[in-house]
């Protein structure tokens, strides 16, 4: 028997956000079991916590969707962080946990929030990014169902999932938005779209932080067990796309996100600026406290 919790992350109203499976004390689990593990929770990522191989590390944490591993992901970063702290581990420092995953060494810090601590990550460099090619955009557009014209801009944000990241002219252009995923080979794409109070404007975009007033409106739709899907909250897409929209002064830390609106979710990841790096907060709550049986040493 292992310990394991399931977590709803950027939330602090439990089943509103993005739920992740958390396994506790997971060394000597093979990785082809780890993946089966994945795939029966059926969740859009499942994480396992074992013991880092870097001593910088507090813990290592490896995170799966149903059909690959990830070097990294968001919101399995803060929910795994919260499932360790809450069950008893401490880091080294106590101002900061380090994480270690697949794309290397993730610190995460902690402020006051509703659920206890707000946990936040520092957004990991961007693995690829740039401009995105037309004919790959004429392929975005007949997933979103949208005209070229709508497309305000674009920008891959790939931090790890492989995100293309599109910008639309306001947030209710994104949730309009009823994608096709059968009209072509399908990409994993993020879209962004400013609510009033973001509209370039610095002041009033930082200002709604301080009260939960969203800047920015983000849909994503990716594969999930082979199948495309739309993800309720992102922590690796808002951590690309904040690397995107801060320089380009169409928001300005701090600022919140809001993300899983057309699903009936109400995610909201809360952004900022410290000692030269962005970081990609949310509340967690626990949902889901247990052991669970099956799992075995390699």
């Amino acid at each position: 028997m292992r310990a394991f919790k399931q977590v709803d992350v950027f939330t602090a109203v439990p089943f509103k956000g993005n739920p992740v499976a958390v396994v506790l004390e997971a060394d000597g689990i093979s990785t082809d079991e780890m993946q089966a593990f994945a795939n029966w929770t059926n969740l859009s990522e499942t994480t396992f916590v074992v013991t880092p191989t870097d001593p910088a590390a507090d813990y290592r944490v490896r995170i799966f969707t149903p059909d690959v591993e990830l070097p990294f992901a968001g919101h399995p970063t803060i929910g795994t962080c919260h499932a360790w702290l809450e069950a008893g581990g401490t880091p080294a420092n106590p101002d900061r946990v380090i994480q270690e995953c697949g794309a290397g060494l993730v610190p995460l810090r902690t402020a006051a929030g509703p659920a206890g601590a707000r946990l936040a990550f520092a957004a990991p460099p961007l693995m690829k990014s740039g401009e995105v090619d037309e004919s790959e955009l004429v392929d975005v557009c007949k997933v979103l169902q949208i005209t070229r014209d709508q497309i305000v801009d674009a920008q891959w944000a790939d931090n790890g999932p492989g995100w293309l990241a599109v910008m639309l002219a306001d947030a209710d252009a994104v949730l309009a938005l009823e994608p096709d995923f059968g009209a072509v080979d399908f990409y994993d794409i993020g879209i962004v779209g400013v609510h009033p109070l973001g509209v370039v404007a610095p002041s009033t975009a930082g200002d709604g932080a301080a009260d939960g007033e969203p800047a920015i409106e983000v849909r994503a739709f990716f594969r999930s067990g082979g199948q495309p899907a739309e993800d309720p909250v992102t922590g690796s897409l808002n951590a690309a796309l904040a690397q995107w929209l801060l320089p380009k002064g169409v928001v300005s830390a701090p600022y919140v996100a809001a993300q899983g609106t057309a699903m009936g979710r109400a995610g909201r990841v809360f952004v900022d600026e410290a000692d030269g790096e962005i970081w990609v907060g949310g509340d967690a709550v626990t949902c889901v406290d247990g052991t669970c049986a099956g799992l075995t040493d390699a």
